[in-house]
């Protein structure tokens, strides 16, 4: 009969809390407390209000909420964080007030106005794992959440908690914030400046979407080996794909003057492709053209588009030496397929390595084949848990076979050169790189690469100058660079730096986790240390500190030791 009493009901319950509350009290006290109480009234209450939150329950630093629905739930935690975001853009760093926040659906029993049960109690322990600044939410949420909500989420495994018997599968969103979309104003270079936008594919065959991109990524690569030209790399333009976006904005985003866009259709073996060069600033279309060829005439089509574009922009100039093109477009297919899915994960990687050794098969003097075989073999030694040998042998190897069959090609060079500091042959690595800067003065990842080698190699400032330079070519990278900003910023002892780029939404993942709690240590911030560095553990459970170590081109004992000391005082593994 007691039993029958008590209301139950399924319910999306929020908890929140406030991170580092004890800290903040004990150096300001009354400035916490009178900010707290501005933040609940002026941004929190009211978007609880909006989406239909009941606050039962509040503590000195969190509060709990209870949600008629899991989209109800989320939306609101999603937009509390971004304006917790903007409102921590302007305030000095000892005035910043985060929250962290769970999310879950369960039963929970209704006494009164509280709400208590295991429904809360899981919401809580959710909290208590979040990031200063994000949201972990229970599978149950995930689930009933589906695609109502435009986000994307990490899968951070099954957890137990404390007093919970079952464990709970973890999910974090990936909410950005409100002033992520307010990016720095980008000044134009000294020199005419251009962005290739992904050509559409104009084929009724979808699988031809993969000739289209290549095509934009060749005439990217060609164009950015013309010293005369600042040329963004292909990452950044493929943002775009599949968008409207006014190119006014695309320029303005990517800080540039001039844009290429185009068309290709392929079919019968035949391609015929359609380009204008646009002038963003001034708002006219300075050249277009429609060229209707033989499909094994595509590479000649390509010169003769780079031509008529630097023509266009610069003059006419002493054309650099030419690339070594394939001999057969079934092997350029299917390196173009392989060119995106390498870097994914180790299953995708796989995929890769099949098609770059059936285009070898086909065309064994195909350069840029042996390449990305070559970065498969690296990636799988140094990032997916292969065995060192032969892997590390083949690396080097196929990348002195791709550099064999083509001296003119930057990316092969400049690859080589940051494979063979893998092996400490400094000299030789330092001789590719400079080869390839010579022939590709826009090689965005060369300058990447370099600062990753800058960084382990005693050399900060430096590490900095070249991935802020690779990131003024690709202003929307891939995560990796944000990576190797925030390890560059860790090597020069800018802690703070670090810890703010590091906690950027395109790179706060499983890698750059470790960067992060190692910065955070070195900041004082052990407890934020540890729980970084425990969600970087969740995904890469076989990291060791020894073995990190051993597998790094490290040239310099003094940065070697600053980076193992601070792992250490995250907590990581030896």
């Amino acid at each position: 009969m007691v039993e029958n009493s008590i209301e139950r009901r399924l319910a999306a319950i929020l908890a929140a809390d406030v991170v580092g509350y004890s800290k903040l009290m004990g150096e300001d006290e009354a400035g916490t407390l009178a900010a707290l109480k501005k933040i609940h009234s002026e941004l929190v209450t009211p978007r609880l209000a909006d989406h239909k939150g009941r606050l039962f329950k509040t503590t000195g630093d969190g509060l709990m909420v209870e949600f008629p629905s899991v989209v109800n739930a989320v939306a609101c935690g999603v937009d509390i964080q971004r304006a917790m975001a903007a409102r921590n853009a302007d305030m000095p760093e000892n005035r910043v007030i985060q929250f962290r926040i769970g999310i879950n659906l369960g039963d929970v029993i209704v006494e009164g106005e509280d709400v208590i049960g295991d429904g809360v109690n899981v919401a809580a322990r959710l909290e208590s794992m979040a990031p200063p600044g994000g949201i972990t939410v229970s599978a149950t949420v995930r689930d009933h959440l589906g695609s109502r909500l435009d986000l994307t989420f990490d899968d951070l495994g099954e957890q137990m908690f404390k007093n919970i018997k079952m464990p709970v599968r973890v999910y974090q969103p990936h909410i950005g914030s409100a002033g992520a979309a307010a990016r720095p104003v980008l000044t134009l270079p000294d020199k005419p400046s251009i962005a290739v936008l992904p050509f559409a594919n104009m084929s009724s065959d979808s699988e031809q979407e993969h000739f289209a991109d290549g095509l934009t990524e060749d005439l990217i690569t060609d164009l950015s080996r013309t010293a005369g030209l600042f040329v963004i790399a292909r990452n950044s333009t493929f943002a775009y794909k599949g968008k409207s976006v006014d190119v006014r904005r695309i320029a303005r985003d990517l800080g540039v003057r001039y844009l290429l866009e185009g068309s290709a259709r392929r079919a019968a073996g035949r391609v015929r492709i359609n380009v204008q060069l646009i002038d963003a600033l001034g708002g006219g279309h300075m050249w277009a053209e429609r060229f209707d060829r033989n499909l094994e005439d595509i590479f000649a089509v390509q010169d003769e588009v780079t031509a008529k574009i630097v023509e266009a922009l610069v003059g006419r100039l002493v054309a650099p030496p030419p690339r070594s093109r394939p001999k057969s477009i079934e092997a350029y297919d299917l390196c173009v397929r392989a060119r995106w899915l390498a870097e994914q994960s180790p299953q995708a990687s796989r995929e890769a390595k099949l098609l770059v050794q059936q285009a070898i098969g086909l065309d064994p003097g195909y350069s840029e084949a042996h390449r990305l075989l070559s970065m498969n073999y690296w990636l799988g030694w140094t990032h997916w848990g292969e065995p060192e040998e032969p892997n590390r042998r083949a690396a080097v190897e196929t990348a002195e076979i791709a550099v064999a069959l083509d001296l003119n090609d930057a990316a092969c060079r400049s690859w080589l050169g940051y494979i063979l500091a893998y092996e400490r042959r400094w000299p030789e690595s330092e001789a590719e790189f400079a080869v390839a800067a010579h022939l590709d003065p826009n090689h965005a990842e060369a300058l990447a690469w370099q600062s990753d080698l800058a960084s382990l190699g005693g050399q900060p400032l430096n590490a900095i100058e070249l991935i802020e330079k690779a990131l003024r070519l690709n202003p929307q990278p891939d995560c990796w660079y944000y990576l190797l900003l925030g390890q560059a910023q860790y090597a020069a002892h800018q802690y703070q730096a670090a810890i703010q780029t590091l906690r950027r939404e395109e790179t706060y993942r499983s890698m750059s986790r470790r960067f992060l709690a190692a910065s955070l240590a070195q900041a004082g911030q052990l407890e934020e240390a540890r729980r970084e560095a425990g969600m970087f553990l969740l995904t890469s459970p076989h990291f060791t500190i020894g073995h990190w170590v051993a597998t790094q081109p490290f040239r310099d004992d003094e940065a070697r030791d600053h980076f193992v000391d601070g792992y250490r005082k995250a907590g990581l593994p030896e």
